[in-house]
């Protein structure tokens, strides 16, 4: 007799759970604070380590808690937005076609070597995870990986494996996230790119373990049928070449916007907009036609965004009743006791559990680093292994976390339940942590500064 499989909640009542969960919790614990100060490397509003304090309980209530959804929705405002406008250009490029005839193309080239498209699709998105912290990016894309991983015969899962999966994994392990790492050793007084050899190292091997397990579960999950149809003959016109071309520009001058630029979701909503307007104009849409197929887009993309909305609500919910700064003072105090590499690895699972109820690895590296740089020197730990147990921690709970709001946007357009991506992605979230400690380990033996 089978065991009966676990089955989770859907998303929606998922997250809203853990909304009155939050909620719940600031009713039990203690309400307290961080003095505050603004920091001029970074430009943000950071803790000042030593400060913290109880303050005025702020237990939130049932109707508070309800009124924490729509102000989830505000608070990740620009990201939803860019949910919408990414969604809305892609569906343009769609609605030409070219992508399909380019899915057949790849197809006819890859044949007999299927499972080539694994590598080559993730290398494509850890990179752009690794180089701008790519997530929200990812969710109007699934569709089109859909359609290709449909075609060679591969299960949705597959899908997000090689693209979020890879994404967040190029983001724990990167060694110029400007959102991740760069942030986190401004903050730590580290010159920017430091220890970065040392990452690459790291980045490279949990690369080839996530790659080469994703390549093992799309092998045994092969259905033997694969779709078949016009995209699988049609020939590449020079239209789509151009419409490739102006794709794979856009994504240049975004990936230049964030880095030389200091460009945020505003300005890549904006860069998207452009890029599904001129694909309309290539493409021999019309603007009517253009038009339509940003209002599908945006109608394919509502359901991510009301998913981001509520995962962000439950962090309003947490702010709202005083309590994170109370979680991480809980979290991190006890670790002054404890030998170098114990400590080091413990800031690890420290940062891991915060990353649930904090889930932005900008938000959480503001808000623990300050604190952590004090605790590493007071304990002779190299600050720049305690920017290593920040990624790690932070980086890789974006893989099983339900209050990732990207995340479980990706998982729900994919039509992936949350608890088969769990099945999958534990046994190699474990591994890609052991990998971390691993780093860790090492980088306190060879004195990594």
């Amino acid at each position: 007799m089978t065991a009966p499989r676990l089955r989770l909640p859907h998303p929606l009542v998922l997250l809203s759970g853990c909304v009155f969960i939050a909620a719940a919790a600031s009713w039990v614990l203690p309400a307290g604070e961080f003095d505050r100060r603004q920091d001029e490397a970074t430009g943000r509003t950071v803790v000042v380590a030593g400060t913290y304090h109880e303050v005025d309980p702020a237990p939130v209530n049932l109707f508070q808690a309800l009124v924490a959804l729509p102000r989830g929705l505000i608070d990740a405002g620009e990201v939803v937005f860019l949910v919408f406008l990414v969604g809305g250009a892609f569906t343009v490029v769609d609605e030409t076609g070219a992508l399909r005839r380019g899915v057949g193309w790849l197809v006819r080239k890859l044949h007999g070597r299927d499972l080539l498209v694994v590598p080559v699709v993730s290398l494509c998105f850890a990179t752009g995870g690794a180089v701008e912290n790519m997530q929200e990016e990812i969710i109007a894309l699934v569709p089109v990986l859909l359609v290709l991983t449909r075609t060679m015969g591969f299960t949705p899962l597959t899908a997000v494996a090689m693209s979020a999966g890879a994404a967040f994994v190029g983001s724990a392990f990167s060694p110029i996230n400007p959102f991740q790492v760069t942030i986190a050793q401004k903050l730590a007084q580290l010159p920017l790119g430091s220890g970065g050899l040392f990452r690459i190292v790291f980045l490279a091997l949990a690369f080839a373990f996530w790659v080469g397990m994703t390549m093992r579960h799309a092998s045994r999950t092969r259905s033997a049928t694969r779709e078949a149809g016009e995209h699988a003959v049609a020939s590449l016109t020079r239209a789509d070449m151009a419409i490739f071309a102006l794709v794979a520009l856009t994504f240049v001058v975004v990936v230049h916007g964030i880095l030389a630029r200091g460009w945020g979701f505003n300005e890549l909503s904006a860069a998207f907009f452009l890029m599904g307007i001129v694909v309309g104009a290539l493409g021999g849409l019309g603007t009517g036609g253009t038009a339509e197929a940003y209002v599908k887009g945006f109608q394919g993309m509502a359901y991510a965004a009301v998913l981001i909305g509520f995962a962000r609500a439950i962090y309003v919910v947490l702010e709202d009743g005083r309590i994170v700064d109370t979680l991480v003072h809980a979290l991190f105090m006890p670790l002054e006791g404890l030998p170098t590499v114990a400590s080091a690895l413990g800031m690890t699972v420290a940062q891991t559990l915060i990353h649930v109820p904090v889930p932005s690895v900008s938000g959480q590296a503001v808000l623990t680093m300050p604190v952590l740089v004090p605790l590493s020197d007071l304990l002779g730990l190299s600050r720049q292994v305690t920017v290593l147990a920040y990624q790690y921690g932070a980086g890789l709970c974006e893989l099983i976390t339900p209050t990732n709001g990207a995340l479980m946007a990706i998982l729900g357009i994919a039509g992936v339940r949350y608890e088969e991506w769990m099945r999958f992605t534990a046994p190699l979230y474990l591994g890609l942590m052991a990998l971390g400690a691993v780093a860790i380990a090492a980088g306190i033996a060879v004195g990594l500064t």
